[in-house]
């Protein structure tokens, strides 16, 4: 690692250059960062030997402190230059949530690069559609596992020049594998507080990638000033919580766009200490070890935790049920501001004892808010757990608006919608409903797409495809999406027309439609093609699942009649017209999903 002296030289050099303290405030005590590298290294050098992230080493939770990461990140960024990375170079990163990823981030920024998060689910053509699409030459990998398929989609898409490799992965043909400790234990580049606090706020910081209607996913240029944006609405958001030595579990994945602004910046910036989930079976157990005072989550996690906690009921004698049945009712009563009056007063204390404090218990016991995004959060499901005292305040946005648009507030919770938009966000409804946001949180474009960037950005205002409406106090409810993206519970965006495309491949199948918006997983209307019978239907949407990120796979299908002009379901086009098919097949889905 970077030599100590080193550090030391450059946190110095930080605070004398007045990162820390001279560049005012955003109006709410949330300093007015230039960019993201400058917040992060000032962080670093103000806070020193305090613990910043944490990871699972076999037991027990080994911590990297603010000066560690600050001295890793700064020599990985010198090691990035002497390899050629200059700035606007795109570097594609590829890693699960650990200490590493916000180092290899924070890294690729301060040299002016852009950074590409990629997805570990991520398949080898995936992977080579982000390569070429992004023109990225350099990538940083974690594990020998994820370097060969990160090769296979690199040989697709014309070769890496450089690999930073976090673990040992062995030599990779015709690319530098540059070692993690090597790189992250150079000295910093000369002059590099100065070049920090000079990075605009208009330097593109990072190209998402999420799909479209046309199937192939798009590259959404975020600037720094956009994240930053972010960031301070959300502190502005949640000052009521009382922000202030925070301890979060990080497990959604950082390479999406919520994870990214929200659980790595936005925390990172307020001192959060955050511990990274060591996978998806232990979630659960590491709640209760890590006991996190503030989350975020995607509905799924709500509703499978909702769904354990009935089928447990169900175990339980007829008087621990009433109990909890009573609970509900007095805690809904109480969310709507109804009286409990005297008897209900004193029988909701009770309850809060035997009933509530238990289901807080399963969070860890300290929560003080969980924000629930990236998906449409059932509001049965919303209400279910503020009745128990788990304070869940649901928000919208997309990866183009860096992506929190708007927010439930603490101790204002309207659950049947998603909250009120953040204090520098501008939202308005055009005249057939469609959401439309203007402010420092919207993208730059669409990388490489300008007749893409031209339709979702007019005269400033970002035009999000989705419908809504604004109540009289401000709260933002979204009711329809003029796209045709399914949107799972669990976050992830999925264009049904690379799907069904893929299906439509495969000889067994002459038309597909898949359905799953506001579901776990994907499942499929299948039109046979001719002579082909259930077995080669089902060996066909294996094959095609083989092809097919995770998100995107077809846990269930069902055959049905074809779709045609006269039956109403094909355009004079002969486009499938889904809606209609799902509104036509919307029995057979749901018995699905049963």
């Amino acid at each position: 690692m970077t030599n100590s002296g080193d550090w030391d030289d450059l946190a110095a050099s930080l605070k004398a250059n007045g990162a820390l303290a001279s560049m005012g405030q955003a109006g709410s005590g949330y300093p007015a960062w230039p960019n993201l590298a400058a917040m992060m290294f000032s962080r670093a050098a103000e806070w020193g030997e305090r613990p910043a992230v944490w990871a699972r080493e076999g037991t027990s939770w080994r911590a990297t402190s603010w000066a560690a990461l600050g001295q890793a990140a700064a020599g990985l960024a010198s090691a990035l230059r002497a390899h050629g990375v200059e700035p606007g170079d795109r570097v594609l990163l590829l890693a699960e949530n650990r200490p590493e990823w916000p180092i290899a981030d924070l890294a690729i920024m301060a040299v002016r690069g852009v950074c590409v998060p990629a997805y570990t689910t991520f398949t080898p053509g995936d992977i080579a559609h982000v390569l070429a699409d992004s023109g990225a030459r350099a990538a940083v990998v974690s594990t020998r596992a994820l370097a060969q398929k990160l090769m296979d989609g690199a040989g697709r898409a014309g070769g890496l020049d450089l690999v930073v490799a976090m673990e040992d992965v062995g030599a990779l043909a015709g690319t530098t594998v540059l070692p993690w400790t090597e790189g992250v234990s150079r000295p910093p580049l000369p002059g590099f507080a100065e070049e920090l606090l000079a990075i605009p706020g208009e330097q593109t910081a990072c190209l998402i990638y999420t799909s479209g209607t046309g199937g192939a996913p798009k590259g959404v240029m975020l600037p720094h000033r956009a994240l930053l944006s972010n960031c301070a609405g959300a502190w502005e958001l949640l000052k009521p919580l009382g922000l202030k030595d925070e301890v979060y579990l990080s497990f959604l994945p950082l390479s999406h766009s919520y994870e990214h602004t929200c659980g790595q910046f936005f925390l990172l910036s307020i001192g959060t200490q955050i511990y990274y989930a060591s996978g998806a079976d232990r979630i659960a157990p590491e709640m209760l070890e890590v006991r996190p005072t503030v989350m975020t989550a995607v509905p799924r996690l709500f509703e499978v935790i909702r769904s354990r906690i009935l089928t447990g009921l169900k175990r339980e004698p007829k008087w621990k049920r009433d109990l909890f049945v009573a609970a509900l009712a007095l805690g809904a009563r109480r969310v709507r501001g109804q009286s409990l009056g005297p008897t209900g007063w004193f029988a909701d204390k009770a309850l809060e004892f035997l009933v509530r404090r238990k289901v807080r218990a399963r969070f860890g016991g300290r929560l003080k808010g969980i924000m629930s995004g990236g998906a449409r959060l059932d509001p049965d499901v919303g209400g279910f757990f503020l009745a128990l005292g788990i304070p869940i305040m649901q928000g919208y946005g997309q990866t183009e608006a860096g992506p929190v648009i708007a927010a439930n507030p603490p101790g204002r919770i309207r659950i049947d919608t998603v909250g009120l938009p953040l204090p520098n966000v501008e939202v308005r409804i055009a005249n057939d409903g469609e959401i439309l946001v203007r402010g420092d949180l919207v993208m730059q474009g669409y990388w490489n797409n300008p007749e893409a960037t031209e339709a979702a950005i007019r005269d400033g205002w970002l035009h999000t495809g989705d419908v809504g409406s604004l109540d009289e106090d401000g709260y933002l409810r979204i009711t329809d999406r003029k796209r045709e993206i399914i949107k799972t519970t669990g976050g992830d965006m999925v264009s049904p027309a690379r799907v069904e495309g893929i299906l439509a491949q495969q000889s067994a199948i002459a038309q597909a439609v898949v359905a799953g918006d506001g579901r776990s997983h994907l499942v499929a209307l299948i039109v046979p093609a001719d002579g082909a019978d259930e077995k080669e239907i089902g060996l066909a949407v294996d094959e095609a699942n083989r092809t097919l990120t995770v998100t995107e796979r077809i846990r269930h299908w069902r055959a049905v009649p074809a779709f045609t002009i006269e039956n109403g379901l094909l355009t004079s086009t002969q486009k499938v017209r889904r809606q209609i098919v799902l509104r036509e097949h919307k029995d057979i889905v749901e018995r699905m999903y049963a």
